[in-house]
């Protein structure tokens, strides 16, 4: 992909528009024309003079989109491999390279579709990493949600690398890798605001922004080819519950000097407008606090979501009542927040789930994890009756603070069916106004183009369509279609300064952990469990004497998953006879080949089934030596 230096000759193409800036020169202390003899000083040339000088210079011009001016020159080659999060939603992970220097942005994990049966969470390949270790000289965090640090335990479990972040992030980081034995094996460091991390040749400038976790940033990456910048996960909110409204100061700033390459997220990017702030869920927060009358408040919401906490909380003490914690993850991160100062609650404000049963249900807010649905969470046990410390009565309120992600629909939709059986009243519907996103919407992207003013622009964090929609608002921007990149996950993407282009493919894809299992559930097992989930299974078990090849036992039948056995008893018998007839009619050489033999009983057989159901079950022959 190539530079086009004619379409940003003037301020009226540069995003936001304007005058053009102060130029600046790469090479310091030259000028652009020829110095002139001390011998015979001449007068200051004329300014068409001058311009027609710096048009005739042996060395291109090439203009920034900024209005800066550079010569072209060869620049130290940077790499950006991105390794999740583009094309998908979840197990962010990029790998920024130079020389003989890497650093990785972000670890992250995703959660397994309908696709993956048994699976519990899906990896970033990690081969690239590892192969390159040496190199590696760092890794730096955005945030603390799962989809940025999930992946950490497991990538640090082939190499070692300090961790950067913010202490918000790396205290939730320190849980995970204590779960994994990890603590205290590897260097974990609180990064503040707009302070540079040296990675090698590169350095890494950490940038306030406002998301739904506290402690969350963008970067700046220094690099000899020039800067990155990198907004991680982000919405603009003027008015946030921390009190920190996101650094655009900084990325102005970043934008006057010049930026040679933008990445952003673009989760919103199909929505218009704005991302609303998150004190509007604590306007409605006070509504249905109110509307709860004397019934116990039960509030789900994701467990990372510190700024909706504070405001239950607040909401809680306002009006004389006590707060419980149920979930695991929920009681983790509010620990961890409550130690760090990030979440203010009053004293013996939070009670023990213990001691709830010790107050009346009007000075009762339980909050809990389960906004998804996930099938073990609390929410979802109390749903199903199957909870031992919650029971849902019709003296129950409920409020479910969060959005169904793409896909978990039909879970929220069956746990607040069952909510509702029990005769509690369940607020769930967007009307209410009791979420709002963590993500930046178009208005907000095109505020950070105008500002950061980027020559390059790569959209990350999202799928295909989401990408594609952050494209076009670039281009509504004005920076030129050649100028935005649509990478997907494993493309090397090199720029030395002037130009920006995929060069490569690096070993990408994904790894499926199933319990302590990482990466040996591939297709072909993914393959067979759903056969299993679809068709069932029939075993055939004969006993064969190795020495003579006679059937000493069986065939015998055994179904799972294909029929109940005893409504269909007349179809195993007719399966017994065919696997019976099948034998009779090998050779004394098949009956000793046992490879061939379970070929034959399986094609046998998967022929009959299908004729008699139009089923075809995974058939699993086994021949025991006897």
């Amino acid at each position: 992909m190539s530079s086009n230096h004619n379409s940003r000759s003037n301020g009226q193409n540069r995003p936001g528009g304007g005058e053009p800036r102060k130029r600046y020169f790469v090479n310091r202390g030259k000028k652009p024309n020829p110095p002139r003899s001390q011998s015979s000083p001449k007068k200051p040339p004329h300014p068409q003079s001058q311009l027609a000088q710096a048009a005739n210079q042996s060395r291109p011009i090439q203009r920034e989109n900024n209005g800066t001016q550079h010569y072209s020159r060869q620049k130290t080659p940077v790499r950006i491999i991105p390794l999740g999060g583009l094309g998908e939603i979840g197990k962010n992970m990029t790998v920024f390279e130079c020389a003989n220097d890497m650093f990785i942005l972000d670890c992250g994990l995703a959660f397994p579709d309908a696709e993956m049966p048994g699976v519990d969470i899906v990896l970033p390949d990690f081969t690239y990493v590892e192969r390159n270790q040496d190199k590696l000289r760092g890794i730096v965090i955005t945030h603390g949600h799962e989809d940025h640090i999930g992946g950490l335990a497991y990538l640090l479990k082939k190499v070692n690398a300090p961790i950067y972040g913010s202490s918000m992030t790396i205290g939730l980081i320190k849980h995970k890798l204590e779960e994994h034995g990890l603590l205290g094996k590897v260097a974990l460091n609180v990064v503040e605001p707009r302070k540079t991390v040296r990675m090698g040749c590169m350095g890494v400038e950490f940038i306030k922004v406002n998301h739904s976790i506290p402690g969350s940033y963008g970067m700046a990456i220094h690099t000899p080819a020039g800067v990155l910048v990198h907004t991680g996960d982000f919405k603009v909110d003027f008015t946030p519950i921390d009190g920190g409204p996101i650094d655009l100061a900084r990325f102005g700033e970043l934008g006057n000097r010049g930026v040679l390459a933008l990445m952003m997220d673009s989760t919103n990017a199909e929505r218009p407008g704005y991302t609303q702030s998150e004190r509007k869920v604590g306007e409605s927060f006070e509504k249905l606090f109110a509307k709860a009358g004397n019934r116990r408040i039960i509030i789900a919401t994701f467990s990372s979501n510190i700024h909706r906490v504070q405001q239950i909380v607040n909401m809680a003490a306002k009006n004389g009542r006590k707060v419980a914690v149920l979930g695991r993850s929920m009681i983790n991160v509010i620990t961890t927040a409550l130690e760090l100062g990030y979440l203010e609650v009053p004293k013996n404000t939070i009670i023990d789930i213990e001691n709830m049963s010790q107050y009346p249900p009007e000075q009762i807010v339980l909050i809990t994890t389960g906004s998804q649905g996930e099938p073990m969470s609390a929410l979802t046990r109390m749903a199903m009756h199957d909870h031992k410390k919650v029971n849902i009565t019709p003296l129950d309120f409920i409020i479910i603070s969060a959005t169904p992600i793409p896909g978990n629909e039909k879970h929220v939709t069956k746990v607040v069916n069952e909510l509702l059986k029990s005769g509690a009243e369940v607020i769930y519907e967007s009307m209410y106004e009791v979420h709002v996103s963590g993500h930046a919407c178009q208005e907000e992207l095109k505020l950070i183009l105008s500002l950061v003013r980027p020559k390059y622009y790569i959209p990350m964090h999202g799928e295909y369509k989401h990408l594609m929609k952050a494209r076009g608002v670039a281009l509504e921007m004005g920076i030129p279609k050649e100028n935005v990149l649509l990478a997907s996950i494993g493309n090397v993407i090199e720029t030395d300064g002037t130009k920006l282009q995929i060069v490569g493919q690096a070993p990408s894809g994904r790894v499926l952990v199933d319990g302590l299992g990482v990466g040996d559930v591939g297709s072909i097992v993914l393959r067979d469990r759903k056969h299993l989930a679809e068709d069932g299974l029939i075993i055939i078990v004969v006993g064969i004497n190795r020495e003579t090849g006679e059937v000493v036992s069986g065939p015998d039948i055994i179904s799972r998953g294909f029929v109940y056995v005893r409504e269909a008893e007349e179809l195993m018998e007719q399966a017994r006879q065919l696997m019976c007839h099948t034998l009779g009619e090998c050779s004394v050489f098949e009956l000793r080949e046992w490879t061939s033999l379970k070929g034959k009983l399986r094609d046998a057989l998967s022929d009959f089934i299908f004729e008699q159901t139009k089923r075809s079950p995974m058939i699993l022959p086994i021949i025991m030596e006897v």
